[in-house]
């Protein structure tokens, strides 16, 4: 197989599906002392929230309270941690490798928002791939390459009075843990490495990656994010749900 790019991809953010409930379930995360992003609608209909982190962040997504659901990669869902998302060098580029590789995945979509920078308001683009059919069962992945990375980025939206600064490690658990280890190592051109008690690591240039057995599960999913804070503690993030 051919690598995708010369590099093990960067993380790009970690997607907490709130469904219709974004904008009851929010002020819960304000009240733990993170720093939520106005509402945002894009332009395939869902809005988000971001806990903006110093390299990733964590997207609070979903739709209008009261309407169907515009997206409908998005519609079933459940509430919780729902997707894991990379930052590819070119998404074309990393649409083209995938196509080759044999996986099922759909052409590169513009998704746009508007946002407030700096008091004027901005057209924040990213282009994303996504899996037509996901490549690992249970988990939502697609790759986001930031057109417009300056107007996420913003120092404004990035101090938390919790002190949170980084994603630092995700937990997958997985019935299958070696080949979902692996199957996500060519996701991302990285490698995965055998652990104690039958987990797997895959470090990333910005987080760590962790895939631990589960034999009671059924599929994949992701089971915990931890944060760094700025005293060097690090806890696992509480979705509020």
């Amino acid at each position: 197989m051919q690598q995708m790019t010369p590099m093990t991809m960067a993380f790009d953010h970690l997607v907490l599906m709130m469904r219709d409930q974004l904008t009851d379930r929010a002020p819960l995360l304000q009240q733990d002392g993170f720093h939520l992003t106005q509402v945002s609608v894009h332009n395939l209909g869902s809005i988000n929230q971001l806990i903006t982190l110093d390299t990733s962040y964590i997207e609070l997504l979903g739709w209008p309270a009261g309407q169907p659901p515009a997206r409908k990669e998005i519609a079933e869902q459940p509430l919780g941690l729902d997707a894991l998302v990379f930052r590819p060098h070119n998404a074309g580029d990393t649409y083209e490798h995938l196509r080759r590789s044999g996986f099922d995945v759909n052409p590169v979509q513009r998704l746009e928002r508007p946002l407030p920078v700096q008091g004027c308001m901005q057209t924040a683009r990213f282009d994303t791939v996504r899996f037509a059919r996901q490549p690992i069962a249970g988990l939502r992945i697609y790759y986001c390459e930031h057109l417009t990375p300056e107007y996420v980025w913003d120092p404004a939206v990035m101090l938390h009075e919790n002190g949170a600064v980084s994603l630092s490690e995700i937990v997958i658990k997985a019935p299958d843990a070696q080949d979902v280890a692996a199957m996500l190592a060519v996701l991302v051109n990285g490698q995965a490495q055998a652990l104690d008690n039958g987990r797997y690591g895959l470090t990333l240039p910005n987080l760590q990656l962790m895939v631990e057995p589960d034999s009671s599960l059924s599929a994949a999913k992701i089971a915990q994010a931890t944060l760094k804070y700025n005293d060097g503690a690090t806890r696992a993030f509480n979705p509020r749900l």
